[in-house]
């Protein structure tokens, strides 16, 4: 099982896609800073996460929530 998640910073106007099979190890990487491409952004709050059967069908997902589009839903949830 695969999950798409998208996280929101706190202090600043970022939201980070991701998918990963671990969701609680994955948040833990984001919020010590262990992740370069998030490190600038701490502290994060979970936004969204769904359960995809395959990677392929979490990936696929995970690359429309990055899209225009899909950013533009998870700004509408937050």
């Amino acid at each position: 099982m695969y999950k798409v998640y998208a996280i929101k910073s706190k202090n600043r106007n970022y939201i980070y896609v991701g998918l990963t099979s671990n969701l609680e190890e994955r948040l833990q990487r984001h919020s010590s800073g262990r992740e370069k491409t998030t490190r600038a952004y701490r502290p994060f709050e979970l936004i969204y996460s769904e359960d995809h059967p395959t990677r392929k069908e979490a990936r696929k997902r995970e690359k429309y929530l990055k899209s225009g589009v899909g950013k533009e839903f998870l700004k509408k949830i937050k």
